[in-house]
């Protein structure tokens, strides 16, 4: 059974249709529908486009992935288009946590809407985690000490970049950078931007267009694989105590100006 044959099908079941109500819905014969369906005829790039109008999905996706994957409530907005958001539930029906691999992450820039690719990913079921779709991703680097290199951020999915919550870490998923791990603040002259900022300041911040960004995964918790030792907490201390010193003296420096 080719993938649009079953997409049809599926895409008119999530729908609650008859062939018959279908066909009426998109300008059809019913036969059409059923000779679709059925994989006696394949519909014409006219059709397909019918399809993409009605469904606000890209052709590409109905043409090449496998849409029985997903529920209704599977399907996200980026941009004006709407792609395939693949979750994973176990025999009880509760969504697992998928896990991007530290080796391949890069390949999920190219994977992130694609059934078949989420489906092969390893997964792990947290129950104490909130409600909503977590996944968990690789940390590289340390630019967000002290989350060390080759930790986990276990993230819950963020619909809209008008959802998120400054000043909090989030996993952003963009066109040029991939995955990255950053504290993300609204740009006040700009809505359209937001900032990205480093826990380590060692690292400039940077700011980024909304339309680069293709999802966002707001921190729950964080798995860490090595443990740390007495003379890195000692350092994340001395840190911290530096960090709060800075805004003390930023405090003080803001009054003596008003004087």
């Amino acid at each position: 059974m080719k993938k649009i044959q079953a997409n049809i099908k599926h895409l008119r079941s999530l729908k609650g249709f008859s062939q018959e109500q279908f066909a009426e819905e998109l300008g059809w014969t019913r036969s059409v529908v059923g000779s679709y369906e059925e994989g006696r005829s394949e519909p014409s790039i006219e059709r397909l486009i019918d399809l993409s109008d009605y469904f606000n999905i890209p052709i590409d996706i109905l043409v090449k992935n496998d849409l029985r994957l997903a529920k209704d409530t599977s399907f996200i907005e980026i941009g004006n288009k709407r792609v395939l958001f693949p979750i994973t539930v176990d025999e009880d029906n509760e969504e697992l946590i998928e896990i991007i691999p530290a080796k391949a992450s890069a390949g999920y820039l190219q994977g992130y809407d694609d059934p078949e690719y989420i489906e092969q990913l390893q997964k792990i079921k947290l129950p104490f985690l909130p409600t909503g779709t977590h996944r968990a991703f690789p940390i590289k680097g340390d630019s967000m000490l002290p989350v060390k290199d080759g930790a986990f951020v276990v993230a819950k999915y963020v619909d809209s970049i008008q959802n998120i919550k400054e000043g909090r870490t989030y996993i952003v998923l963009t066109k040029n950078d991939g995955l990255v791990y950053k504290r993300l603040y609204k740009r006040t002259d700009d809505e359209n931007y937001l900032e990205l900022h480093s826990d380590n300041k060692l690292y400039q911040p940077y700011a980024i267009h909304a339309s680069e960004i293709l999802e966002l995964w707001e921190f729950t918790c964080c798995i860490n694989t090595q443990e740390y030792d007495e003379s890195e907490l000692k350092l994340s201390s001395i840190v911290n105590m530096f960090r709060d010193l800075k805004v003390e003296l930023q405090t003080i420096k803001a009054l003596d100006d008003r004087i």
